[in-house]
């Protein structure tokens, strides 16, 4: 029976030490045994039974600091003798003590056969024996979560394999009855974005659960390509096809925008009207919207801007004194700008800078398909496993896909410039794109929540600090775009759709996302100057924690790839043993292999 099978197990276990004095119901003091003494014993997983209110609990915790002590070696006249010796046999070593520092996380009570969350609710007494937690006993403990575990690395500095949990977040036996918002934090290199696709596979283990990627640096997107990135080569194409989750890349090329207001602001930020002699600034705002304005008179599609006959229309209608008075006043602004358009040559217009603009709207591409079209399929309710979509931003693939402008022949021009088929792509329009990402993903939430059901989905954002900024942008539309992130966070986890973001930074990310979040992962590059004050405030003043997370290595400092060490911090309700809510360390695999073997998917082979 369970009861037994875990008792045997901690009896088969290695005694480190006993609980000593002074301990309290947070942080109980460990005398560590003379046969543990020259173990690695910090960041090790610690376990020791006790009773309370007549039944049996079980209490695990980290283990997050040694002490050595030797009162003979402070009295002064002992240092004395040892400053001349170097070492008194009588006394040195042979009266060391060794003393731990331990942190519970969670408290098992017995109930019959099954175990269930408790609190350390009084101290054990001196002398109770502590055990060092391994596989076999944790195994035994949350066999009957079993079904539900993940796992993304080993506990720090040991062997075991920390047992963590993703439930997705509709209600039901896997289901967390509500979304929650994970933080990914770290330097460079330090591990984040692989973390992070563990993760997000982790989640689409669920059949119910949709998942949304938005990808302004195209890792995630090459990966799913199956073009892995880094020498962690994750097999996340297979992994996803063995669990039967739908997954869909969608390129610049693939995403139709669908918006006058994004047009007039597209066409602003390229060097349309730059050539026309109309500097940025209010006449350029005036120009783009009165010319989005009377196309829209003409009955002039969005989707068909990109057409010889639609840019004949716009370039007649600049050409229009009327429309010229619109955002010119002076009689000598609107003579040098006829002036430049009669000079013009339209064929180079055409292809040079409106085509890049207009093909964004276009939708007779293959495979092509709307903002609002593909949030819809996305998170509609249907039969089956709802699907992961990644939505690769990033301007390698913008212009990795870009139109050829030579296949429309009437403006089809023998000298036209090198690159002029390029899609016109920004940070500026990218943060437009993700704009109207985001208020089609507030739209369908609260579509679905007035129809009383939860999206049940998570949206990942890469790049999160630099969407999000804690500093107001310059730019309005990085503004506007940060501003509806906040709100995202604060509205939608009531409709069922939790956020990941990731990001290099801790304290650059607005604090208005930072105080939504309810799991954290915190890497390596956190342990200096403001970014450690912004994790000092996160993880409460946890001296102890905060200690033993300064500890953490660069990986890159490693002699190979193979020796390198990713550890994380991790906070919140991410797993059965840390339900007390103190944090919990681990490092995660740097070994493909293992990762696949610890979940279940030993039999797929990374490229």
């Amino acid at each position: 029976m369970a009861n037994h099978s875990l008792d045997y197990q901690i009896d088969q276990a290695e005694r480190i030490g006993v609980v000593g004095s002074p301990s309290s119901t947070s942080e109980l003091a460990l005398d560590i045994l003379a046969s543990a003494v020259n173990r690695k014993l910090v960041g090790e997983f610690a376990l020791f039974r006790f009773q309370q209110d007549g039944k049996s609990h079980y209490a695990l915790g980290q283990i997050t600091e040694i002490r050595l002590r030797n009162v003979w070696h402070e009295d002064p006249t002992m240092r004395s003798l040892i400053r001349q010796r170097g070492r008194v046999d009588a006394v040195s070593e042979r009266q060391d003590t060794h003393q731990g520092e331990m942190v519970v996380s969670a408290v098992f009570c017995r109930d019959r056969n099954t175990y269930r969350p408790s609190i350390l609710g009084t101290v054990p007494a001196t002398g109770t024996p502590v055990y060092r937690v391994d596989d076999p006993i944790l195994e035994a403990l949350l066999a009957p979560y079993q079904r539900q575990l993940f796992y993304l690395g080993r506990v720090y500095g040991s062997t075991p394999k920390l047992p963590l949990w993703f439930k997705h977040f509709d209600s039901g036996p896997d289901g967390a009855g509500e979304a929650y918002h994970v933080g990914i934090f770290g330097k460079t290199g330090s591990g984040k974005s692989v973390l992070a696709k563990m993760i997000l596979l982790a989640y689409a283990r669920y059949p119910q659960m949709a998942l949304l990627v938005l990808d302004p640096q195209g890792e995630f997107a090459k990966d799913l390509r199956g073009e892995p990135t880094g020498e962690f080569r994750l097999p996340m194409k297979q992994i996803l096809n063995r669990l039967g989750k739908p997954l869909q890349v969608v390129g610049v090329r693939d995403l139709v925008l669908d918006r006058w207001e994004l047009f007039a602001r597209i066409l602003y930020e390229s060097p349309f009207f730059e050539q026309l002699s109309v500097p940025t600034g209010e006449n350029r705002e005036l120009a783009c919207q009165t010319l989005a304005d009377r196309l829209q008179r003409q009955h002039v599609r969005l989707a068909d801007l990109y057409t010889p006959q639609a840019f004949q229309k716009a370039w007649m209608l600049l050409g229009q004194e009327l429309v010229q008075k619109v955002f010119y006043r002076s009689d000598v602004s609107r003579e040098r700008f006829r002036s430049m358009h009669q000079s013009a040559d339209a064929n180079e217009f055409y292809t040079r800078y409106w085509l890049p603009v207009a093909s964004l709207f276009r939708e007779d591409r293959q495979g092509a398909q709307k903002v609002d079209a593909l949030l819809y399929r996305l998170f509609k309710r249907e039969e089956g496993n709802r699907p992961l979509v990644v939505i690769d931003l990033s301007e390698e693939r913008a212009k990795a896909e870009s139109p050829d402008p030579s296949s429309l022949p009437l403006f089809r021009s023998a000298n036209a410039p090198a690159g002029s088929s390029a899609i016109f792509w920004t940070e500026t329009v990218q943060a437009l794109v993700i704009k109207r990402i985001l208020e089609g993903i507030l739209q369908a939430a609260e579509s679905a929540y007035r129809e009383s059901r939860s999206l049940n989905a998570l949206v990942l954002m890469d790049e999160a600090h630099r969407l999000a900024p804690r500093e107001d942008p310059e730019d309005s539309e990085k503004k506007a775009v940060r501003d509806l992130l906040i709100d995202a966070v604060r509205t939608t986890r009531k409709y069922g759709v939790g956020w990941m973001f990731i990001s290099q930074t801790l304290s650059s990310l607005h604090r208005g996302i930072v105080d939504q979040l309810r799991i954290f992962f915190f890497g390596f590059g956190l342990g200096m100057g403001q970014e450690f004050r912004a994790l000092s405030e996160l993880v409460g003043g946890r001296s102890r924690a905060l200690d033993l997370y300064q500890l953490f290595r660069d990986p890159h400092s490693a002699f190979d790839a193979a020796s390198r060490e990713y550890s994380f911090m991790t906070t919140g309700p991410v797993s059965p043993l840390s339900f007390a809510g103190t944090p919990l360390f681990f490092n995660a695999f740097n070994r493909v292999e293992e990762f696949l073997e610890a979940n279940g998917w030993a039999d797929i082979h990374p490229s």
